[in-house]
């Protein structure tokens, strides 16, 4: 079925939308596997629901089963992108986005000035928006998924745009030792393989460059409390989520220096505004009004417990910055 003509389906067994589900874990191969949520489709585009399996040896965890590529077309297209942009800014508003798009450029700033940056996942381009501030000299390019990397060229947020993913045939060829820096900020959990993305990132970066990855933290306390409403297991498009034990070895096996990992910083207070968000979704658009202060008392309570859910396991995201090793 082409692209273009996708609709929403009702799940059959034969679902297009989906792959056949897998009995081992993606990352270490191990079957000791654990369902360990079922979402729904939070803005109701569909009927049905996606399941997360978590596997009982590494941790990681995965969207099983997980979209095929017509369903991951199918979930970036523009109107649905828009209604979750839509979501998004419920509980989180530009200049909070920001405001954190600034405060990840200024704790990088400690890097030396690079010449050339690749910001992969870059949507809009907000982040090198906001990192020119603080590296006035370097020249950013966008790689993402969806047709935003091109708007974020035409508004002048970036100087190239590449569409795909690092790991799409001939993108990490073409773009071969080019960057002296590469941020991936949530955009392994979107990539159908983390671990061809990853070996495509350190392949457009040169020799001692530096490696930036920020992704859910699956072991966040709030996933356990929240479950399908916590908002960072992102289904039906976040398809996996490794934790932080799984990315460092796997940036080491793959030949980098782990120079930092960060659980305070990437922190977004959003959890309980987020799940309100959720379950409201759905909801008629006067009940969503009604509800507003309720959700105005969930944020506010986030931000409240955002100093502690930093330094604790409530901290619901991580990141690791890591160096490319000159040689082998």
């Amino acid at each position: 079925m082409p692209t273009s003509s996708l609709t929403p389906q009702t799940i059959t067994p034969f679902d297009p939308f989906q792959e056949p589900r897998r009995e081992d874990c993606p990352w270490c191969g191990s079957r000791r596997l654990r369902t360990r949520v079922r979402a729904p489709d939070p803005l109701r585009q569909r009927p049905g629901t996606f399941a997360l399996d978590r596997c009982r040896d590494c941790g990681h965890v995965f969207q099983n089963p997980r979209l095929s590529a017509e369903g991951i077309a199918f979930y970036h297209r523009d109107f649905y992108d828009r209604h979750l942009d839509e979501l998004t800014a419920r509980v989180l508003s530009p200049r909070a986005v920001r405001r954190r798009h600034r405060t990840a450029a200024w704790r990088l700033s400690a890097l030396r000035e690079p010449e050339s940056w690749l910001d992969v996942g870059t949507g809009y381009g907000r982040f090198p928006e906001a990192a020119k501030e603080f590296f006035p000299y370097t020249s950013f390019d966008g790689l993402d998924p969806t047709e935003r990397v091109e708007q974020a060229l035409r508004e002048g947020r970036v100087e190239e745009a590449h569409q795909g993913y690092l790991a799409t045939p001939g993108m990490a060829a073409r773009l071969r030792a080019r960057y002296d820096v590469v941020t991936l900020f949530h955009h392994l959990e979107h990539a159908p393989d983390p671990r061809a993305e990853l070996r495509a990132a350190l392949t457009v970066l040169r020799p001692g460059g530096h490696l930036v990855v920020e992704v859910p933290d699956p072991r966040c306390l709030f996933a356990a409390l929240l479950g399908s409403r916590w908002f960072p297991y992102g289904q039906p498009r976040h398809l996996h989520l490794p934790p932080p034990a799984n990315l460092r070895a796997e940036l080491e096996t793959q030949g980098c220096t782990i120079l930092v990992t960060d659980r305070r910083d990437p922190h977004v207070p959003l959890d309980l505004a987020a799940a309100v968000a959720l379950s409201l979704a759905p909801a008629h658009p006067l009940l969503q009004l009604a509800a507003s202060p309720l959700l105005d008392v969930a944020a506010a309570v986030d931000h409240v417990l955002a100093p502690l859910a930093r330094r604790t396991r409530f901290s619901n995201a991580y990141r690791i910055v890591a160096q490319k090793r000159l040689t082998p």
